[in-house]
C-alpha cells in the first residue's frame, strides 16, 4: 500500500534519507532508529506531509507530489505530541473539528463523535477542556480526531512517547484491534511485540527490514 522507491529526501545541505526502496504491505509495520536516522520524515512521507527530493512515493496508488490532499484523507497521522493536534476548546468539539469537511448533518456528527469517544473510553471526558486531560488522555483524543475520519492507513509517529507505562499498554492493546494498517515510528521496543515487521533505520538509509526479533536485535547492536 505504501511504496518508496529509490526515495531520497533533503532539507538545504542536510541529507535526511537516501536510497530509500521499500513496498509496505504488512498491517502492522515498526519504524526505529536512532535519533536524527530519519525515521519521522520517512513516516511522514507516508502521507504527503513530507515530499521525496528524488525518485517516488506512492501510497493507495497515488503519487505524493501530485496527490497529497487526497493521500491525507486516506492516510491518518498521529504526532508524538498531542497537543500539536489538539486545536478546539473541548474533547467533543476537538472530535468533531475533523469531521467540518464532511458534509454531515449536525446530528450525524453528534452520533460519530460519541461512538469513537466510547470505542477510546474518553466518552465521560466529551465535554472537558481538552488541554487539561492527562497526557495519555490527550493522546487518546488525538486518536479519536483522526479514527473519526475511518483512514485506510494510520501512521504513529512515536505515539507512547509522552505516556506513563499503563497509557503505554493501552495503546499497545488499540493497535492490535485496529483494522486499517498501521505504521509506527516508535523508540518503545516493546511496542513492536507483535508487529508483522520492522525496519531499522541509520543516517538515512534502511539498514534492516525483518520480523521483530530479529529487527530489533540488529538495532540493539547497531546502539552498542
Amino acid at each position: 500500500m505504501i511504496e518508496m522507491d529509490d526515495v531520497g529526501v533533503r532539507f538545504g545541505e542536510r541529507e535526511v534519507l537516501r536510497g530509500v526502496t521499500v513496498s509496505l504491505t504488512e498491517r502492522r509495520i515498526g519504524v526505529v532508529g536512532a535519533n536524527g536516522s530519519g525515521k519521522s520524515t520517512l513516516a511522514r512521507l507516508a502521507n504527503g506531509l513530507a515530499l521525496p527530493s528524488s525518485g517516488r512515493v506512492t501510497v493507495l496508488g497515488l503519487d505524493t507530489r501530485r496527490e497529497a490532499a487526497r493521500i491525507r484523507r486516506r492516510v491518518g497521522f498521529l504526532f508524538s505530541d498531542p497537543d500539536a493536534q489538539i486545536v478546539m476548546p473541548t474533547v467533543a468539539e476537538d472530535v468533531a473539528f475533523s469531521l467540518r469537511r464532511r458534509g454531515l448533518t449536525r446530528q450525524e456528527t453528534d452520533r460519530r463523535v460519541r461512538e469513537v469517544l466510547t470505542r477510546y473510553g474518553l466518552a465521560g471526558h466529551a465535554d472537558h477542556p481538552a488541554h487539561h486531560l492527562s497526557g495519555g488522555q490527550k493522546q487518546l483524543l488525538a486518536l479519536c480526531s483522526v479514527m473519526v475520519l475511518d483512514p485506510e492507513v494510520l501512521v504513529m509517529d512515536e505515539p507512547t512517547t509522552l505516556l506513563d507505562l499503563r497509557h503505554s499498554r493501552q495503546v499497545a492493546e488499540l493497535l492490535r484491534e485496529l483494522p486499517q494498517q498501521v505504521v509506527v515510528v516508535t523508540h518503545d521496543l516493546p511496542l513492536l511485540s507483535g508487529f508483522d515487521r520492522v525496519l531499522v533505520l541509520d543516517e538515512g538509509r534502511i539498514v534492516a527490514d525483518d520480523e521483530p526479533e530479529a529487527a530489533v536485535g540488529h538495532y540493539r547492536k547497531l546502539m552498542a
